[in-house]
């Protein structure tokens, strides 16, 4: 019942017959002050505005304050964004008391980033803070798994014929010599052997992230940013980072940091993918060895069949042309069904990357193999 009357709220109709008292009270009255009666914006008559929280720093302030005291972390970021988006709080983000305040998260990353333009100069330095200390979180928990599956990829991606010993990939060696197998030996003579290169040792393959960055996309641009500082961090590959709207921006020199990278987009506008990838198609020197990763909803607001013309193009040259709908762990996005589709039939499937998965999607690009792609009836 105490459960059930923290659901239902005070509504005095309930039905519970169960009263709440110290913790149960105060943790009742920060949930009523989000989800109760008029806290969406509607009053009870009239259509007025009267949000629980009130419109106001401190009062705000005390309510972060209580619900970090009352939930856990992760319930305690959904309420926030809860809180942004039915109370219209962004405002208040701008403010660096408020923003010390509050749990930081990727959401709140890309809220932050879409205030940028209209942030004080008082505020910009804690929201530095607050978006490197989700980064640094990121990186912590991406950077080493994407390093040790891309180098393995890179590796195997540049085998020789005649390797040294150390060198030698047994596995496909044995396969493309099965036909040799003598039965009365119970062995297999080698006659070509298949050998991993040493990737590390010059820049084998190109990356090119290209990434839309409209405001449904905001999750996305946090996750490729961080991506994009490890892939740019490993001497074997030359990473590009190119980030778009109705423009298109090259951030490419900003890329050790990932941080730099964020504060340069602009969150919101238009989306012209043709342009951007015109922009990309230019710079690229070796198609055979470069994988373009195009994260987008594929809502195109440019030329559509010139798009789907260059995707063609880059294709026909050798390059590896992977489709991301979201990079992120929100599931299946919204997105122009039509557009993914027609990309399909061009051999580059469309589909929504998490970042636990993202390393192997890369590793398939990089070796030439078919990409893991996710059912997306179970995203959903």
């Amino acid at each position: 019942m105490r459960r059930w009357r923290l659901v239902l709220g005070d509504g005095g109709a309930d039905g519970t017959g169960c009263g709440l008292t110290g913790r149960d009270a105060a943790m009742d009255g920060a949930l009523e002050a989000l989800y109760g009666k008029g806290s969406d914006g509607k009053g009870a008559e009239g259509g007025r505005r009267s949000a629980g929280l009130g419109a106001s720093a401190p009062s705000v302030a005390r309510w972060l304050g209580d619900i970090r005291t009352y939930f856990p972390s992760s319930v305690v970021q959904v309420m926030q964004r809860d809180a942004i988006d039915r109370l219209g709080l962004n405002s208040l983000l701008l403010e660096p008391e408020m923003l010390a305040a509050v749990e930081a998260d990727v959401h709140l990353v890309g809220t932050l980033l879409s205030l940028n333009k209209v942030m004080p100069e008082t505020t910009k330095e804690t929201a530095r803070a607050v978006v490197r200390k989700v980064v640094a979180e990121l990186e912590k928990r991406l950077a080493t798994r994407t390093r040790a599956t891309l180098t393995g990829a890179l590796d195997r991606s540049a085998r020789i014929h005649r390797p040294r010993h150390r060198d030698i990939d047994w596995d496909r060696t044995i396969r493309a010599n099965l036909k040799n197998y003598l039965p009365e030996y119970r062995t297999v003579v080698p006659e070509r052997l298949i050998g991993y290169g040493r990737a590390a040792q010059s820049v084998k393959k190109e990356v090119v992230l290209c990434i839309d960055q409209s405001g449904s996309m905001a999750a996305s641009v946090v996750y490729a940013s961080v991506f994009g500082a490890v892939l740019a961090s490993m001497r074997a590959i030359d990473t590009r980072l190119v980030v778009f709207d109705t423009s298109v921006v090259d951030l490419t020199d900003q890329m050790d940091d990932p941080v730099d990278v964020l504060f340069g987009t602009q969150l919101g506008g238009g989306t012209d993918i043709n342009r951007a990838l015109a922009y990309c198609q230019s710079r690229i020197t070796r198609p055979a060895e470069t994988v373009v990763v195009l994260i987008s909803d594929l809502y195109e607001g440019g030329i559509r069949n010139e798009m789907l013309k260059r995707v063609a193009a880059m294709k026909a040259a050798g390059v590896q042309f992977v489709t991301l709908l979201a990079l992120s762990d929100e599931g299946a996005p919204a997105y122009d069904r039509e557009h993914a589709a027609a990309l399909a039939a061009l051999g580059a499937p469309a589909f929504a990357c998490t970042p636990d998965l993202f390393p192997d999607v890369m590793a398939a690009a990089l070796e030439k193999r078919p990409l893991p792609i996710p059912d997306m009836a179970e995203q959903r």
